[in-house]
């Protein structure tokens, strides 16, 4: 991840951080502009091995009906984050409510009261996702936050949201299974091997 140099336009008036952001993904497409903690993120486009990774989680999530009734399994949507005034993010995965599209928010996002999950796989910008995004998604009150640690090999399940972080934070290796609480709408484990190895470049 790398923070983006800022240029402004001429003009009298000078952009909000959202019409920054904006215009930062407009002229660099292909990559993920977020603000995080009032700061404008920008990620690379992904690689093959972390779109693998996704494609490979999200298996377990439909096979237990998550993305049929009661809620959808949804790639890059926008989450509206209450850590700022024009905070936002766009997890890799999300788990939300089928009715989220009555919870439009603002710039193409939607209501944290309408996600049951986030997930992300980790690039070049692990720690925002270990640290940063730890601290905005538990403040907008995400029930269940999942990290794919792909430098360590990891995956992380954080509940229990508090104002500064998750209170309950397990760490999963390759040969184990990852449990996610029920409350999700499903009782499921993902499969730590797979998924990492899903996230490795093939040799």
């Amino acid at each position: 991840m790398s923070a983006a140099a800022v240029e402004h336009p001429c003009d009298d008036k000078p952009e909000t951080l959202l019409e920054t952001a904006n215009r930062l993904a407009e002229r660099l497409p292909g990559h993920r502009v977020e603000i995080i903690g009032g700061v404008i993120t920008v990620a690379p486009s992904l690689d093959g091995p972390h779109a693998r990774a996704l494609t490979k989680l999200m298996r377990p999530f439909i096979s237990a009906g998550l993305d049929d009734g009661e809620s959808e399994v949804l790639q890059g949507i926008g989450l509206w984050l209450p850590g700022g005034p024009q905070d936002f993010a766009i997890p890799d995965l999300a788990i939300v409510d089928a009715d989220f599209d009555e919870h439009r928010a603002e710039n193409n996002c939607y209501d944290p009261a309408c996600f049951r999950l986030v997930l992300e796989v980790t690039s070049g910008n692990y720690q925002n996702d270990l640290r940063n995004k730890v601290t905005a998604y538990a403040q907008a009150k995400i029930p269940l936050y999942v990290i794919v640690d792909r430098k360590h090999s990891r995956v992380h399940v954080l509940t229990e949201p508090l104002p500064g972080g998750y209170d309950r934070h397990e760490v999963y290796a390759p040969g184990q299974q990852a449990p996610l609480p029920a409350s999700i709408g499903a009782e499921l484990a993902l499969d730590v091997d797979e998924i990492v190895r899903a996230g490795r470049p093939k040799r």
